[in-house]
């Protein structure tokens, strides 16, 4: 055996990135829980209940259909045919089958849209708080982020003019959710018609609509940014079935765009994963299918959740939060208690705040650090009311000991 010892090197892309906050506040509570820690784990976004039975269904008899070879890389052209009636159907949005790329999470397709359309250099705008994968695929691709802030007071939402000042001639794309990972926003119609008008006068700027929290609404209807036919052009719509069916290992996701983008996403796709499983197209394919209500009952359940947890929050002197009106997070401010103490260790950040909630009291949050927004926390309410309740009297004993 040879003395020689092998150098270690990792690429300069995987250095740039930084480990998935929310997975890893998930992988430091599962470790604690291996230590025989009672540990409540609110960080991962991913909803309790099951996949509904109708869906489990259709991949049974997939299965027996011998859906298990190569499909397309784009995917299925009758899942691709279900997405776009779903699309025309729920969201006026007008998406031939050869437009919508099916991919292994929405995730993916998101990835695939950054690095299929921006290059070195240029610059991607981030209204914050964003998902904390956003930033990462804008690095992989060698873009610049150029972060829009928001505060709790405007209920995370971004104004035409912040977004009119942060377009330079270097800017290639924006992403941005609504319903809102982490913050739970939602934009009016009205909200969305003013941003369009915005980006019609920048022809060069794409935007990513990631809507993967689309039924997860209490505020009514579901506005598509797409949907306003001055920018149709200039709209990759990103959604998928893992929140709102409670689908999330199947994973699958799904984008709609102009087909010179549609096809430069599958390209890209065909070197890296090829199509998603054959079984889990035709799950999808069924969920999409099927009438919104028919998981209605999953949005009421998380409605019924967020009050709760909002009355128990704000009992909390010292803590802040506004309503979301959609997904299941809420991302209280939590700037008062910063620099406080516990008499062991002093609270500089929301990221100190949450391991000394997560080390003391074993409640796993994720700091907005993570998210861009250096003020809150955020908690997911994906969980029982009966877990909840006991999270938030964690919550609360461990906040009114800091001095």
């Amino acid at each position: 055996m040879s003395d020689t010892t092998i150098k270690q090197h990792l690429s300069d892309t995987i250095q740039r990135l930084s480990e998935s906050a929310t997975l890893a506040m998930a992988r430091m509570a599962r470790e604690l829980k291996e230590q025989g820690k009672d540990v409540i784990s609110l960080s991962l976004g991913e909803p309790d209940f099951d996949t509904p039975d109708f869906i489990k269904d259709a991949a049974k008899q997939a299965i027996e259909d011998n859906f298990t070879h190569y499909p397309p890389v784009n995917g299925y052209t009758e899942v691709r045919e279900a997405i776009s009636r779903k699309f025309k159907r729920d969201n006026n949005l007008d998406y031939t089958a050869d437009q919508i790329v099916v991919s292994t999470g929405a995730k993916q397709a998101i990835a695939n849209v950054v690095l299929a359309i921006v290059s070195s250099g240029e610059e991607v705008i981030l209204p914050a708080p964003y998902w904390v994968s956003y930033s990462e695929l804008v690095k992989m691709a060698n873009g610049e982020v150029v972060t829009i802030p928001t505060t709790i007071e405007t209920d995370f939402k971004i104004t035409p003019e912040q977004l009119e000042a942060a377009i330079t001639p270097k800017t290639r794309m924006m992403i941005f959710s609504s319903p809102c990972n982490p913050s739970g926003t939602v934009y009016t119609y009205e909200e969305l018609q003013q941003l369009a008008a915005v980006i019609e006068r920048h022809p060069g700027l794409y935007v990513v609509s990631d809507e993967i929290y689309e039924l997860i609404n209490f505020s009514g209807q579901h506005a598509s940014l797409g949907a306003f036919s001055s920018i149709y052009d200039q709209v990759i719509t990103v959604n998928g079935v893992s929140k709102a069916f409670a689908m999330t290992g199947w994973r699958l996701g799904y984008l709609g765009a102009p087909l010179w983008i549609a096809k430069a996403c599958a390209k890209m796709q065909g070197q890296f994963t090829s199509a998603p499983s054959g079984i889990s197209q035709k799950a999808a394919e069924a969920a999409v299918n099927a009438p919104t209500s028919s998981v209605d009952y999953m949005k009421e359940e998380f409605l019924k959740r967020r009050d709760m947890v909002l009355d128990l929050l704000n009992a909390i002197p010292g803590i802040q939060t506004n309503i979301p009106e959609g997904a299941f997070y809420i991302f209280p401010d939590v700037t008062a208690f910063l620099g406080k103490s516990d008499g062991e260790r002093t609270i500089n950040s929301p990221s100190d705040l949450c391991m000394y909630l997560l080390e003391k009291y074993h409640i796993a949050l994720v700091s907005g650090e993570a998210f861009g927004d250096d003020r809150c926390i955020r908690i997911s309410y994906a969980a029982s009311m009966e877990t909840l309740r006991e999270a938030c009297k964690r919550i609360h004993e461990g906040l009114i000991n800091l001095h």
